[in-house]
């Protein structure tokens, strides 16, 4: 009898691994390769939302557990996966540029944007306001994290790679049932696959469509994201991955030209030196209707829970979630009410 079966190897999977390995609970993972917004995504931990320069949610303490979490992934794994960068907002005017001052000043904020304004010194790039700079911020390599967790939990027999039928999942009294392995509880941390999910698909999760280019730009010579209309993040070997776009009705994984064209067009308007695109991806991101996190216990079944709804963030949220999901299933800690699924259950008794 295993403590937890887990469903989902992204973000929020390998942070329910983590957090049940370092509490010394028993796991067997169950994924397969249909969810691709972890793979994709840009892997940014940055508190602010350079849009309107105001803090995102939560972000302050959760910037607080990103670096000791990804280290202790280095470490178990092996692997190199936080890249600390500089995150530069290009100001498109002067109006901008007193925004951002304003902005520096409330709490919270003052300990990440810069108020010092940066001249351009890159001539690929025209930035004739300069740029403001977002402090203590970089980028996790979500796609190595992935491959070589996946890794980790293959070669500790920890790993079933499939589709997750449904059929073949029993509710018992105290525990459920797959395919011979038995468990205590179950917790589907399956991104958009969620969509999918018999028992949680009444929880609003809307899922956006994001895609990103791979450009290789050898004369861009730049070592900081550059956030405008898109952001460019340094990839390595003249590598740019160049994002993102927002879609909402189109729901599969398949990149589009209309997109790319779209992120090209943004990118012409800063970016003043050659380039070439060498890849294009997609995938949809878990988002829900009231921008937090899908967290808890199934209304009805109560061996099933779930921890989704990252949005375009889960490298900061996951940690801080699926602590707050441990502690409320085994130390019966109550869950903060903002990503408790207890928020929709109305909708799960209409159904």
């Amino acid at each position: 009898m295993l403590d937890y079966i887990v469903v989902g190897l992204g973000l929020a999977g390998i942070s329910v691994c983590d957090t049940l390995e370092r509490n010394g609970k028993t796991f067997h993972v169950v994924s397969d390769a249909s969810q691709q917004a972890s793979q994709v995504a840009g892997g940014l931990y940055n508190p602010v939302i350079l849009k309107r320069f105001t803090m995102a949610w939560k972000a302050g303490g959760l910037m607080e557990a990103v670096r000791p979490f990804y280290q202790q992934q280095e470490e178990k794994l092996g692997v190199t996966l936080d890249h600390p960068l500089r995150v530069l907002r290009r100001f498109a005017s002067i109006e901008e540029q007193n925004t951002w001052f304003e902005a520096a000043d409330r709490p919270g904020l003052e300990r990440f944007l810069s108020t010092k304004i940066l001249p351009n010194q890159n001539p690929a790039l025209d930035a004739p306001f300069g740029f403001g700079e977002v402090m203590h911020t970089g980028r996790i390599d979500t796609a190595l994290l992935i491959k070589a967790y996946r890794a980790y939990l293959e070669q500790n027999d920890l790993l079933t790679f499939e589709n997750f039928d449904f059929g073949a999942l029993h509710l018992l009294e105290q525990h459920v049932s797959y395919k011979g392995i038995e468990a205590k509880r179950i917790v589907f941390a399956c991104g958009f696959g969620l969509k999918q999910n018999p028992y949680f698909n009444y929880l609003p999760l809307n899922g956006t469509k994001g895609e990103l280019l791979i450009i290789k730009a050898p004369d861009f010579k730049e070592e900081s994201v550059i956030k405008s209309s898109v952001f460019t993040i340094p990839w390595g070997e003249d590598l740019y991955l160049v994002g993102a776009t927002y879609k909402w009705k189109d729901k599969t994984n398949t990149p589009t030209e209309e997109s790319k064209n779209e992120l090209l067009d943004k990118l012409s308007t800063f970016l003043k030196c050659d380039f070439e695109v060498v890849d294009h991806v997609a995938g949809i991101r878990p988002t829900v209707s009231d921008r937090r996190p899908l967290v808890g216990q199934h209304p009805k079944h109560q061996n099933l829970y779930v921890l989704n709804g990252f949005g375009s963030r889960g490298v900061l949220i996951a940690p801080y979630a699926s602590q707050q999901l441990f502690s409320f299933i085994e130390d019966g800690q109550a869950l903060d009410p903002e990503i408790d699924i207890q928020r929709f259950t109305k909708k799960h008794f209409r159904n």
